[in-house]
Order: structure tokens, then C-alpha cells, then sequence
């Protein structure tokens, strides 16, 4: 037990019930403490994912000192404050993406974390799943050639509720935050950090983006053609075109556990790379060793590619008008 790295878990919606469940199949780590405003709901949720402790505020979490990390998934607006709260309470943090509201934020969340010389990492859970691996060699090896473009898309059909998160402007909502990030992180991994952004939106009555559209260019070289929507199911696939072929990420390619290799129009061979459990458990591990070996940063999403992707999205987020 002692050997094992200690979890708090900061706001108990959808996303972490998935977590946890992941969490509880490592080795490596134990569920220390939950934390919802509602006690009730913290006291539910540790009886169903067994907690050491539950907690009626977020501040007793912060300050409980058998906590080692906290994953904060609270709305995305206050990723900001509530990873700045664990911070300063000397709490390593794993934050689920997007990392902060604008750049500024990001970076002040970094600047606090190698202050206090704490693990940071952006919960971007893509990057480690055992596909996105593989996307990764295949790349090194050049098995396409010379990259020539990304084509991404992420859309599904809204309930319309626009109470809900999705489309509540002061929570954060839209396509752009909640879904438009995988495929701008998808072309930050392959090309980096484009030196033209171009986009356009349909925007709702809540001010925030039902679709958008992105288009990035790097220098004339590279191009990412990018896409976003709440009001459609779409293919969700991404496409990484080279001078001697491509490769697909099948749905939801985000995590997805296929990639089909292409030359011409012929398959050339299909990867099946099946994750376990939710797909969360990779994150989860990566962060343990991180915390375990004192590290602030993962090498594998350093606090640069957060700070990136956030330039990134306001960029785009200047060109369709959407301001938070």
C-alpha cells in the first residue's frame, strides 16, 4: 500500500466514473479520496468505487495530505482554479482537457506546478492509447513518405438542451472545446504548431459553436483540414496522407483500436490494437511513474504540446468570434 501512488478524484460527473473504473485496474495506485460540492453524491460515488475518504468540498480534497495527485474533472472553466487550488496545497495534478480556458491560464498552471516542483500533466488521455503508439512508429518510420496533410472530423448529435454543458457558454460549451480539441491535438502530434489558421462556425443562441471548420497550414508544406460539429453523427475518423500512401484511424479515432495502411487504394496491412478497459488506464500509469519519479512533466505530453494546443484553439477561436 505504501508503494502505491494516492488518487484524489475532483468533480464526479460522467467522465469520472470512466476514470475510476480504469484506476481501480492498476496496480499501482489506490483511490485515496473523492470530492463532489454534493456529500451525498461524494458518498455515493465512494460506495460504488471504494474510497479511502469522500468529501462534501473540493478544498478538504486539496488539503487531505494523503493525497499524491488529483485528477480534476470539473467543467472546463474551472479547470483553472480548481488545478491551481491542488497546486498550491502541494498536490500533483492530472487535468482533464482542456487544460485551461486560454493560454494565459496554461501557463500560469505551469509555471506554478515547476515552482513547486509538482507533476502537471493535461488529461489528454489520446496520446497514450497503444493505437496512437503505433501512429506514432509508423510516423517515425516514414511508412507513408513525406506527410502531406491530416483530415479529422469529431461530430455527434446533440440533445439540444442548451441548459446542458455542452451548450452553456459559462461552463465552457461547444463544439470547439468539448470535441474540436482531438483533431487539433491529432494535428499538433503529426505536423506541430501551424503557421496559418483559418476557420468558420455556425454558432447557437447560447453563443457558443455548434460546428466548425479549420483549416491550418504550415508554411505552405503541410495542411490540416479539420472539423468539429454538435449537430451531426459523423464519420470521426482521421486521415494522414504521404507522398506514398496514408494511414486511417477507424471511429472514434481519438482512441481508436485500428489503423488500416494504404497504398494507392490498396490496403497494404490492418493494425488491431485493442486497449483495456476504458482506454483511461494509459494516462493513468503514465502519470503514476511521472509522480513516483518526481518528474513535473510527462515526456510524452510535456507541458509545451498543452500550452500549444491552447495557443492553438484561441487562434481559432479568434477567427469564428467565440469568446469566452
Amino acid at each position: 500500500m505504501k508503494d502505491k501512488v494516492r488518487w484524489g478524484v475532483m468533480g464526479l460527473g460522467k467522465i469520472a466514473h470512466k476514470f475510476v473504473h480504469d484506476l481501480q485496474l492498476s496496480n499501482k495506485a489506490i483511490l485515496q479520496g473523492v470530492a463532489s460540492r454534493d456529500l451525498a453524491k461524494a458518498r455515493e460515488f465512494s460506495l460504488k468505487y471504494p474510497s479511502v475518504h469522500h468529501y462534501g468540498s473540493y478544498e478538504e480534497l486539496a488539503s487531505d495530505p494523503s493525497i499524491d495527485v488529483i485528477y480534476v474533472a470539473t467543467p472546463h472553466v474551472f479547470h483553472f482554479e480548481n488545478t491551481m487550488m491542488c497546486l498550491q496545497h502541494g498536490k500533483s495534478v492530472l487535468c482533464e482537457k482542456p487544460m485551461g480556458m486560454n493560454a494565459k491560464e496554461v501557463a500560469t498552471m505551469i509555471a506554478e506546478a515547476k515552482r513547486r516542483n509538482l507533476f502537471l500533466m493535461e488529461g489528454m488521455w489520446t496520446r497514450f492509447i497503444p493505437a496512437i503508439e503505433k501512429l506514432i512508429e509508423l510516423l517515425d518510420k516514414k511508412v507513408i513518405g513525406d506527410l502531406i496533410s491530416v483530415h479529422a472530423d469529431f461530430g455527434f448529435k446533440g440533445d439540444f438542451n442548451l441548459q446542458g454543458r455542452v451548450y452553456n457558454k459559462s461552463l465552457g460549451g461547444g463544439a470547439l472545446l468539448d470535441i474540436g480539441i482531438y483533431p487539433i491535438y491529432l494535428s499538433l502530434l503529426v505536423f506541430g504548431v501551424p503557421g496559418t489558421v483559418k476557420a468558420m462556425a455556425r454558432m447557437m443562441e447560447t453563443d457558443v459553436d455548434s460546428f466548425c471548420a479549420m483549416l491550418f497550414d504550415y508554411n505552405n508544406a503541410g495542411k490540416a483540414v479539420l472539423e468539429c460539429t454538435l449537430e451531426a453523427e459523423t464519420p470521426t475518423e482521421a486521415f494522414i496522407y504521404g507522398s506514398t500512401g496514408s494511414l486511417k484511424l477507424h471511429n472514434r479515432f481519438h482512441h481508436t483500436q485500428r489503423i488500416s495502411w494504404y497504398q494507392g487504394k490498396e490496403v497494404k496491412e490492418v493494425f488491431e490494437i485493442p486497449y483495456d478497459g476504458n482506454g483511461y488506464g494509459y494516462e493513468i500509469e503514465e502519470a503514476n511513474k511521472c509522480v513516483k519519479n518526481k518528474w513535473t512533466e510527462s515526456k510524452k505530453l510535456p507541458h509545451q504540446m498543452s500550452l500549444d494546443l491552447a495557443s492553438v484553439m484561441e487562434r481559432v477561436r479568434g477567427e469564428i468570434g467565440l469568446v469566452y
